[in-house]
């Protein structure tokens, strides 16, 4: 691989005799890994991730598209390394939470954050880039949780939330030195001026969203990227500017992990993942009083009609649930969360938050993927159909499939029992409910199947 010659002085100097090593590595191919959703605990055929309880390494890289379970939420693919964040909330936060996840796109991290997180707790999943805010969305609602969020914002708009949040993780955007095995265009984009300027544009996104943190919370920071100006140097002004303290993370059972005074690196000739960063640091500095709304929440339409409060029926533990009809879309809350819901909503440009059970077309009321993926649906107050790899190939590109079951009306679609999506059976035909934005694209030969997950579970 030809380096930069810049980037390759700089790495000598903090590798020293092991450069060769590092070197070789990046010659080697990357590692594939996954997560599996702990709703399914599918047993992936390879070895586990050792630092993070839901990863597996695959022995080779599938056609991942062609693989429904992908689609329904079963796993995500994620590189390795970056699920040490598992770690860091392990030993630091609590599942109760409130946690704000900055550039979240496409949805690795907040997927493993709401993992973490217990009903109680709960995650804003922010993502500045508006094309790249509906990719988020559309991960999180695949993965099937409600206790998050999904925003499309920037830093500085989080100014409007003092001491909102109990954890910050931010994991800036960087000069990527660390995906230099798996993207090739990352190299011919690298100079030391880029170096620079992200790491002082990672140090104005730290600052803008600061006073949101509450006195005592954490911040979790890492990046894709090797030199020490994005990450030790900045571990430094943080501790210094912001008013914070650096706090050690456990690798004792991960000796591949190298250890350093304000953080873990990862590099791809000592650990089974790519290049990256990871530092967790407690706020020491005052916050400014925590935002109040002033007023008891206002939900709108708190009566919807009946057919409305019928879809609570669902949802499993009903009682628990707020429902708002809004802009013809019916949602669904968690009871515990529908204060700060109700806040965010009226700060932040939000994209989707809880369940979207339905939208009100006309008479209709269309049940909504989210509902369908949802791992809170009641799928004996629904009527389901047992589909084929195939059949749920052709569903997933939007195609037109026959009814697979007599019933007529609304039918939830699974495949290995696995929820993936609705239809509408007209009889002789279905409608086919998928969104088209989530439709698959590629020309899939039916025939070949994706094995990533066995059949056990855990």
């Amino acid at each position: 691989m030809n380096l930069p010659a810049p980037f390759t002085a700089n790495i000598k100097k903090l590798l020293k005799d092991e450069f060769l090593s590092f070197a070789n590595a990046l010659d080697e191919p990357s590692p594939v890994s996954v997560r599996v959703n702990d709703k399914f605990r599918l047993i992936p055929s390879g070895e586990k991730v050792p630092w993070c309880h839901s990863g597996y390494y695959l022995k080779e890289r599938p056609l991942f598209t062609a693989d429904p379970l992908l689609h329904a939420g079963v796993y995500y693919v994620q590189e390795a390394s970056s699920m040490f964040l598992q770690q860091a909330l392990e030993q630091y936060a609590s599942p109760v939470s409130v946690v704000l996840d900055l550039s979240a796109a496409p949805g690795g991290k907040s997927t493993l954050i709401s993992q973490f997180l217990d009903k109680n707790g709960f995650l804003v999943s922010n993502e500045i880039i508006r094309s790249r805010a509906y990719i988020l969305a559309e991960n999180m609602i695949k993965w099937g949780n409600d206790n998050f969020l999904v925003s499309n914002n920037s830093p500085e708009d989080f100014r409007k939330l003092p001491s909102f949040f109990d954890v910050l993780v931010v994991d800036a955007p960087c000069s990527g030195e660390g995906m230099f095995r798996k993207d090739a265009g990352a190299i011919g984009e690298w100079n030391e001026q880029n170096v620079a300027m992200c790491a002082a544009r990672q140090k104005n996104i730290l600052n803008d969203v600061w006073d949101t943190l509450k006195t005592g919370g954490m911040l979790i920071y890492s990046t894709c990227t090797y030199n020490e100006a994005e990450n030790e140097e900045n571990v430094k002004w943080i501790e210094h500017e912001l008013g914070a303290e650096v706090l050690p993370l456990d690798t004792s059972d991960f000796p591949e992990i190298t250890l350093t005074e304000k953080g873990c690196r990862f590099f791809p000739h000592k650990t089974r993942g790519e290049g990256f960063f990871i530092s967790v640091l407690r706020k020491a500095s005052e916050s400014p009083a925590p935002f109040s709304s002033g007023k008891k929440s206002t939900k709108q339409n708190t009566k919807p009609e009946n057919f409305i409060l019928s879809l609570k029926k669902q949802l499993q533990e009903p009682e628990n649930w707020e429902l708002s009809a809004e802009n013809n879309i019916v949602s669904a809350i968690r009871k515990v969360h529908v204060e700060k819901v109700e806040i965010l909503k009226n700060k932040l440009k939000t994209m989707h938050f809880g369940i979207t059970l339905a939208e009100l077309k006309g008479k209709d009321l269309i049940p909504h993927v989210s509902l369908a993926l949802s791992k809170s649906i009641d799928c004996e107050h629904v009527i389901t159909a047992e589909v084929d790899r195939n059949t749920a190939i052709q569903y997933f590109r939007k195609e037109t499939i026959l009814p697979p079951i007599p019933q007529k009306g609304f039918v939830l679609l699974t495949y290995q029992s696995v929820p993936i999506g609705w239809i509408k059976n007209m009889g002789n035909r279905c409608n086919n409910l998928y969104p088209s934005e989530w439709r698959i694209r590629m020309r899939i030969l039916l025939s070949n199947p994706v094995d990533v997950t066995s059949n056990e579970r855990e």
